[in-house]
């Protein structure tokens, strides 16, 4: 599998992405600028990692959504490219247009370092594949604007298509409509998630429940 991570201002996770996909591959994934306006040829995933683009000022992930690399990367998901975005990556999504809804600030108001339990909603997909349906599995949260809001029609899409692929389990941490903590584009290949996965790759860094999404993206992208 062949991934590519992009980075801008303020993007502080992209090390850890980088470390997980390793793990799972043997192979590092290229590293772009923001200002890069093409990707590597022959890439199976981009992913835009967590952080604080440009000092989340405006909205955060907004100010991302239109640096040269976006184009880019919303022209390899037009081509049915997979794409990962976490956390601020979610945002970035979100602001980009490839995922709908909005990240708000957490309901509490409060920026929110902690580890959470995330259910798996669906597990067909080649993000979730590495999971089964209905499990749940460990993950840490550190945000201050990871409370996902739609209108009406969008949630009632999301999850009559069964588009959401993560909830929050037991807690809502940061106040998520129906505990939305991931969703999915129509044709699955697009997900955002506001939890990190990344940070649980490596029994020495606490465990590995973030593992098997790792390992299920690259056996199905492997697999294609």
């Amino acid at each position: 599998m062949k991934a590519a991570i992009c980075v801008f201002p303020g993007t502080n996770r992209e090390r850890d992405m980088a470390l997980a996909l390793e793990a799972v591959t043997g192979r590092k994934p290229a590293l772009l600028w923001h200002r890069e306006t093409a990707l590597p040829t022959g890439l199976d995933l981009v992913v835009l990692p967590g952080g604080f683009s440009y000092g989340d000022y405006l909205r955060c992930g907004a100010m991302a959504a239109q640096s040269p690399v976006m184009a880019a990367v919303k022209d390899f998901a037009a081509r049915g490219g997979h794409v990962l975005g976490v956390c601020n990556g979610f945002q970035m999504l979100t602001e980009a247009g490839l995922l709908p809804g909005a990240l708000l600030r957490n309901a509490s108001l409060r920026f929110l370092a902690m580890d959470c339990a995330l259910r798996v909603e669906r597990a067909d997909t080649a993000f979730t594949r590495g999971y089964r349906q209905g499990a749940t599995f460990r993950a840490t949260m550190a945000h201050g604007d990871g409370n996902y809001f739609c209108d009406a029609e969008t949630l009632a899409r999301l999850e009559g298509e069964r588009l959401v692929a993560l909830r929050y389990e037991g807690a809502n941490p940061n106040g998520s409509l129906n505990a939305i903590a991931g969703i999915l584009s129509p044709n699955l290949r697009v997900m955002g998630l506001m939890p990190h996965p990344e940070n649980a790759v490596d029994p020495l860094a606490g465990g590995t429940d973030g593992l098997p999404m790792f390992q299920g993206l690259a056996e199905s992208l492997l697999a294609a």
